[in-house]
């Protein structure tokens, strides 16, 4: 089979829609009854502010039920996420979006977006594959590039008492980054913003909607790849197509599903975290005037921020019926992954719910634990200090211009959305 065979339209389109069929269930939503026995990462009062409810839990009920979803679990103290984690024999990845549809069994130990949809042995392999393009010092020469761009976009900030930090300057920025290295064309940002909000916020909508939203994100994703097999280049996509795993090249929908992780979680997570810290500083002028003048704590400040902020939470299945912790789990039951939860544990960090800018032992797990933490966490620090950076450095002054006017992402992906600063 030659590259190009791998990628033909037609063999494409046919077996994205050949994948095994799996659980569908009933879209339920609405507001909570009881957090404990009712939890829903998607209704808005989650997505406004989660920490609350997290510590009620926490202390209540640290591993909350929900009949949603087709039942799942939250666990909220950072020792049962942990366990979870690092426990590859008794839940799967599957699936890392909890939503309404579970993949069959089958798709394991591979996954819909390799690595981090894999069960070992396979993800060993399949995230070996990408750690090299991953390395601080591959990471290192995007800085510049990274610098100038985060320039740019203030520039075009001039003259503007108010502006949408979140919309015009966070979002912008991981959006190039991840689009350059993979050898996407720059005006095609727009499109990633809704790639990533279908497939992170669209979790409820009912399949004859979700479903073409997602053959969308890969129709767009086999035009980049053809146009790299006609037009190889020095970048991520070239590398992903020409790359072998047990002497031979990647299987079509191996080198689509991680790309779209790429696309997807390199993205939302990235910008998230750069408008939640944005956010913070807005509103607590000691801390934004003591970054100003003291630049050298800011990467101190931001481990601190990703610890706080925490945007990512992740999902597991379980593999089997069994008791755990006190709970009786049965088979595919989700496992709703919240590392922002366990990041303010106060088991775990003193003065967990405080933002201590200068906090000098930080083991956050913002970046995951176990063998699916981020591939990409340097990348990611990378963009979050230069982008902080250069607005401190362009922006000194700003705060909140309406605090009500902020609005938050819903799902596993949190962070502002709209973030409206008045500047100057």
């Amino acid at each position: 089979m030659t590259v190009d065979d791998r990628f033909g339209q037609q063999e494409f389109t046919e077996r994205l829609r050949d994948r095994p069929d799996g659980v569908r269930n009933e879209v339920i939503t609405g507001p909570v009854s009881d957090w404990a026995t009712d939890f829903s990462h998607t209704e808005p009062e989650w997505a406004a502010d989660p920490y609350p409810i997290q510590d009620d839990l926490r202390q209540r009920c640290p591993i909350a039920h929900t009949d949603r979803f087709g039942g799942g679990w939250l666990p909220t103290r950072y020792e049962d996420v942990a366990a979870i984690a690092y426990d590859t024999e008794r839940f799967s990845s599957r699936s890392i979006i909890m939503s309404n549809f579970r993949p069959p069994r089958e798709v394991a130990p591979v996954g819909g977006t390799p690595p981090i949809s894999s069960d070992p042995p396979f993800h060993h392999d399949a995230r070996k594959l990408l750690l090299p393009m991953f390395t601080k010092t591959v990471v290192a020469r995007q800085e510049q590039a990274t610098r100038a761009f985060c320039h740019s976009l203030i520039d075009a900030l001039e003259g503007q008492d108010v502006v949408d930090a979140a919309r015009d300057y966070a979002q912008h920025i991981p959006m190039r980054v991840i689009g350059d290295m993979l050898g996407f064309p720059p005006e095609d940002g727009p499109q990633f913003r809704e790639f990533v909000e279908n497939a992170l916020e669209g979790v409820n909508l009912p399949p004859e909607e979700r479903i073409p939203r997602m053959e969308k994100l890969f129709n767009y994703l086999l035009a980049q790849i053809r146009d790299h097999v006609d037009n190889p280049r020095d970048d991520l996509t070239t590398y992903l197509v020409n790359a072998e795993l047990y002497g031979q090249k990647l299987e079509s929908l191996h080198v689509a599903g991680t790309m779209a992780l790429l696309l997807i979680a390199g993205i939302d997570t990235t910008w998230s975290a750069i408008g939640a810290s944005l956010w913070h500083l807005a509103k607590t002028p000691a801390d934004r005037e003591r970054l100003v003048a003291e630049p050298a704590l800011l990467p101190t400040a931001m481990e601190e921020f990703l610890r706080a902020y925490a945007p990512v939470t992740m999902a597991r299945l379980v593999k089997e019926d069994m008791h755990w912790n006190g709970v009786d789990m049965k088979a595919d039951d989700w496992i709703l992954l919240s590392f922002p939860a366990a990041n303010r544990d106060q088991a775990q960090f003193d003065r967990a719910d405080e933002v201590v800018i200068d906090r000098e032992v930080n083991r956050h797990a913002a970046f995951g634990l176990g063998i699916h933490r981020c591939v990409g966490s340097h990348l990611a620090r990378m963009e979050l200090q230069v982008a902080l950076e250069v607005w401190l450095e362009r922006i000194p002054d700003f705060s909140l211009d309406d605090p009500a006017a902020v609005t938050w992402a819903t799902g596993q992906v949190r962070g502002p959305r709209t973030l409206p600063l008045r500047v100057g």
